[in-house]
């Protein structure tokens, strides 16, 4: 089987001097937890802060730090390497080797050029999460109370056409519901999935970064895939964003996102060390506490197996 969580931000914490080769007690990731929780694919967020949206020259520089931050934490561990396609991942498997993907989280560090999504792919990047917290000259956030461009704006129209060209994926986590129904509408057009790489059920959990039952079923008609988030205030509405991420909430989510899309549409994306509370699964190697729930809940090992990678895998190979 191949593992694979769809969402760490454990590029910010690179950036503060960890050390992901070594195992430590302060981020819920570093490569000893994902070895000994049997993860084999991991994207790590390269997360740009929306108070840089109005400074594409700085959030550029931002995400190029976070980037090389990775790739010199992994220059001297053969055992993990950047990779940048589903075959080169499992040539990592049978090597025994740990698959690092890289998305971008935040699309303002590209500014107004299209070209940088080219060079963003070129350097290793696989998939963009259009925004974060802020509007940007590419979408209106879900965080937003005023929208800007009641969806996507004409260049962010031309930014998802370029992204389906180049074959990188379109991830609508912290997008705008407008902006949602934007890429589900060039979706459908274009033959191309697209994921919310860390988003839960709205129905489940009533947060704008959560997904409408009627968006989980256009995300699922359009072949895309969600990946379950562990954040407290993601998974019920009593807990803050430092609350209790509980086992229990999670396995409503996922039975919720089932009953509404199907199996084909779950996946994994834990955002972990992008995440704070008191967390049930607080780390890789406690994955199996889900898949036992899920288990006793009656979902057969197969549709699990979809969950935590296949699903994702079959997305992947029709987009990189």
């Amino acid at each position: 089987m191949f593992v694979l969580d769809s969402h760490c931000d454990t590029p910010s914490q690179i950036l503060r001097l960890r050390d992901i080769r070594l195992d430590n007690g302060y981020a819920h990731v570093d490569l000893p937890k994902l070895r000994r929780g049997g993860v084999d694919g991991v994207f790590f967020a390269l997360y740009v802060p929306a108070s840089l949206d109005d400074d594409p020259v700085r959030a550029k520089e931002y995400a190029y730090r976070l980037l090389e931050g990775v790739r010199s934490s992994l220059e001297a561990e053969s055992g993990a390497v950047i990779t940048s396609s589903c075959a080169q991942a499992f040539e990592n498997k049978e090597k025994g080797r740990l698959s690092v993907f890289l998305g971008l989280e935040n699309g303002s560090p590209i500014g107004g050029s299209l070209e940088e999504i080219q060079n963003f792919y070129d350097a290793g990047v696989r998939y963009i999460t259009l925004c974060h917290t802020g509007n940007n000259q590419i979408c209106d956030s879900c965080s937003q109370s005023t929208a800007r461009w009641n969806g996507l704006s004409p260049f962010g129209k031309e930014v998802v056409a370029q992204m389906n060209r180049i074959g990188m994926m379109v991830d609508v986590s912290h997008l705008s519901d407008g902006g949602f129904y934007d890429v589900a509408d060039m979706a459908r057009r274009n033959g191309k999935p697209f994921v919310a790489s860390h988003s839960n059920s709205r129905e489940m959990c009533n947060h704008p970064r959560n997904m409408s039952d009627h968006m989980i079923h256009t995300l699922a008609e359009c072949g895309g895939v969600m990946g379950l988030n562990l954040a407290p205030h993601f998974l019920s509405q009593t807990e803050s964003s430092n609350g209790y991420s509980r086992v229990e909430d999670m396995v409503r989510h996922v039975l919720h996102i089932r009953n509404v899309g199907g199996s084909e549409v779950l996946a994994i994306g834990s955002d972990f060390d992008g995440i704070e509370g008191r967390l049930e699964i607080s780390k890789p190697t406690e994955f199996e506490k889900l898949w036992d729930a899920l288990s006793k809940q009656g979902i057969p090992e197969s549709e699990m197996d979809k969950m935590w990678q296949l699903n994702a895998l079959r997305v992947f190979k029709d987009i990189l």
